[in-house]
C-alpha cells in the first residue's frame, strides 16, 4: 500500500501498490455532504477504483449512493449477480443462462460496450461471499495504453472494433438460449452492433486508455484473422504486468466503485456449491462521450 492521504473533508485514501486504485476509510457512504462527495469524485477520477471496506449498504442505500455519480441504467440499477435463485436454492443446471453469463464474465471486459451507450462506471457490493475465492479483478487500461510501444500506438489510434455480448458469450461456449432463458436479457439482441475505438480518451481527465476486452471483435479494415490476433494481443498485453492488476478478496459489506471508462474487470472463479450474492448498480454513460461510432 502507498502512504495514506487525508482528504480535506476528512476521509482517508490509501493508494494500492499498483498503478491505480485506493482504499477509502473514515467515511460513511450513507451520509455525504456535497463537499465530501466532490472530494470523493475527484479521488475516483484519479484512482479509477475506490474500495470501501465494511459499509454494509442496503439495496436502497447503494442505489442512492450510485445515483450521486449519474443516472443509473434502469435494468441494472440494483441487480443481484448471484448463483442463488429467488427461492434460495443454488443454480446447478448446466444450461442455466444466468450461470453462463457469470462464467462469461470471468473473462476481462468493460461494462455495456455492447450497448449503444457505454456505462460510465459501477457500484458493486458483497452481500454473501464464498469461504474462498470469488474475487473480482481489475485492470488499469490507462497504464496499459501508456506502456504500448510507439508503433502499436500508431497502429491502433485510428482503429475501432465492434462489441457484442452475443459474440463474446458464443466465443467462450456460453451462448444463451433464445427462449425460456434464466437471464433477463440485457445486452442481447442489440439491433445495431456498436463500433468503438481501440483507444478511448477519458472525457473528464483527458487520459488515453486501451479499450478492448472480451466483447471486442471485427476491426474494420482488417481480415478476421488479423483482427482476432490484434485484439488478443492487446487484451493479453493489458493484463501482462502485475502493477496494473488488482484482485479484490471480498468481505461481506465491502463496496467498490470503478470507472468503466478506463478499467477492465472480471469475476474470478469460486466453488459454485457455495452461494455468492453481489449487488450491482451500473452508472449510465453520457451519450456525448460514451455513444458508439457510426457503423462502417
Amino acid at each position: 500500500m502507498g502512504q495514506t492521504l487525508q482528504s480535506a473533508t476528512g476521509f482517508s485514501v490509501e493508494p494500492l501498490d499498483k498503478s491505480f486504485g485506493a482504499l477509502v476509510r473514515e467515511i460513511d457512504l450513507r451520509d455525504l455532504d456535497s463537499a465530501t462527495f466532490d472530494d470523493l469524485y475527484q479521488a475516483w477520477l484519479t484512482y479509477g477504483l475506490l474500495i470501501f471496506p465494511g459499509q454494509n449498504l442496503t439495496k436502497r442505500e447503494q442505489v442512492t449512493f450510485a445515483r450521486r455519480f449519474g443516472d443509473l441504467v434502469e435494468e441494472l440499477k440494483a441487480v443481484e449477480i448471484s448463483n442463488v435463485k429467488p427461492d434460495g436454492s443454488l443454480r446447478d443446471a448446466p444450461g442455466d443462462d444466468m450461470m453462463k453469463i457469470i462464467r462469461g464474465n470471468m473473462h476481462w471486459h468493460q461494462d455495456s460496450t455492447y450497448m449503444p451507450v457505454q456505462a460510465k462506471g459501477a457500484v458493486f457490493s458483497a452481500h454473501v461471499v464464498p469461504k474462498r475465492q470469488g474475487d473480482t479483478a481489475f485492470a488499469d487500461m490507462r497504464d496499459a495504453y501508456d506502456a504500448l510501444d510507439d508503433a502499436t500506438k500508431a497502429q491502433i489510434n485510428s482503429l475501432s472494433a465492434y462489441h457484442s455480448l452475443e459474440y463474446s458469450q458464443r466465443a467462450v461456449g456460453e451462448e444463451t438460449k433464445k427462449e425460456d432463458s434464466e437471464y433477463f436479457g440485457y445486452g442481447m439482441n442489440v439491433a445495431d452492433v456498436p463500433l468503438r475505438p481501440l483507444v478511448k480518451t477519458h472525457p473528464e481527465t483527458g487520459r488515453k486508455a486501451l479499450a478492448v476486452g472480451r466483447h471486442a471483435y471485427g476491426i474494420p479494415g482488417l481480415s478476421e484473422a488479423d483482427s482476432e490476433e490484434l485484439i488478443a494481443r492487446l487484451n493479453n498485453f493489458a493484463v501482462a504486468d502485475e502493477r496494473r492488476i488488482y484482485q479484490h478478496r471480498w468481505t461481506a459489506g465491502d463496496v467498490v466503485l470503478w470507472d468503466n471508462r478506463c478499467l477492465m474487470h472480471k469475476a474470478c472463479a469460486w466453488d459454485f456449491s457455495e452461494p455468492r450474492i453481489m449487488l450491482h448498480s451500473r452508472i449510465a454513460g453520457d451519450p456525448a462521450s460514451e455513444q458508439a461510432l457510426a457503423a462502417q
